[in-house]
C-alpha cells in the first residue's frame, strides 16, 4: 500500500527528529567517554583529547543544532536568542580548541617531539585556524552593514556553507585522533568502531540540516 504524501512527510519529520535526538546524545556522550579515558589532570596531555572533544563534538554540534526546526533545544525562543546562544557556544568551542592546541603543542615541546607532522596534527591545526576565521566572519552577520555590496541572505548562505566545511574538518580531526596510538591502545574492537561512528552520525545530521535550510531558501525565493 502506497504511502500518502502527508504520511511520507510525517515519517520524514519523525526520522529527522530521531536522528537529531541521537546527535544530541552522541554530542554529549562522546566527550564524556573521552573524559573517562583521558582522566583529565592525570597528565598535561590528558587535557588535549577532552578539550578537542568538547569543542568539536559537544559545543560546535549543539551550536549548529540550535537552528534545527525538529531538534533544537531552543525551539520556542526567537531567532535572535538562538543566534546569540549560537555565538556563545561557538566562541566556547573556539576557546576549547585553542586551549587544546596550546596544550598539545606545549606537551610536545616538553617531550622534544616534532610538531604537526601527522595527518591528525595538520588537520587539527587547519581546523582550529578555520574555526577562528569562521567566527570572525560571523561578525558580518551581526553587523551586515559592514558588507554593503552583500545581501544578508547571501551572507547567511555563505556563512552556513563555510561553517559546514569547518564542522566536517572538526569531525575529520576527531576521527584521525581516534587512529592515534593513545586512542587505539585504550579502545579496541567494536568499541573503536562505535566511537568512529559518533562524528559520522553528527556530521550526517548537520549536513542534512544545512542542505534542507538551503533548499528552503531557494524555494522561498521563487
Amino acid at each position: 500500500m502506497a504511502l500518502t504524501a502527508e504520511t511520507e512527510s510525517r515519517l520524514y519529520r519523525t526520522l529527522r527528529a530521531a536522528a537529531g535526538a541521537a546527535a544530541h546524545l552522541v554530542a554529549l556522550g562522546f566527550p564524556t567517554a573521552v573524559a573517562v579515558l583521558a582522566r583529565p589532570g592525570s597528565s598535561l596531555f590528558s587535557w588535549h583529547p577532552l578539550l578537542m572533544a568538547l569543542a568539536f563534538s559537544f559545543l560546535m554540534t549543539e551550536a549548529l543544532l540550535i537552528f534545527s526546526p525538529e531538534t533544537s533545544l531552543l525551539r520556542s525562543f526567537s531567532r535572535n536568542v538562538k543566534v546569540r546562544v549560537h555565538w556563545a557556544l561557538q566562541l566556547l568551542a573556539l576557546l576549547c580548541a585553542l586551549l587544546g592546541l596550546g596544550v598539545i603543542t606545549y606537551n610536545k615541546h616538553l617531550n622534544g617531539k616534532a610538531h604537526f607532522v601527522t595527518w591528525h596534527g595538520l588537520t587539527g591545526l587547519l581546523t582550529v585556524l578555520y574555526a577562528g576565521g569562521q567566527s570572525t566572519g560571523g561578525v558580518l552577520l551581526l553587523y551586515p552593514k559592514l558588507m554593503k555590496n552583500w545581501t544578508l541572505a547571501k551572507l547567511k548562505l555563505y556563512h552556513a556553507t563555510s561553517g559546514l566545511v569547518g564542522y566536517l574538518l572538526g569531525c575529520a580531526s576527531l576521527m584521525l585522533g581516534m587512529c592515534s596510538l593513545w586512542f587505539t591502545t585504550s579502545v579496541t574492537g567494536v568499541s573503536w568502531y562505535l566511537a568512529m561512528l559518533c562524528p559520522v552520525l553528527t556530521s550526517l545530521v548537520i549536513m542534512n540540516q544545512v542542505s534542507n535550510a538551503y533548499l528552503y531558501r531557494k524555494r522561498s525565493q521563487h
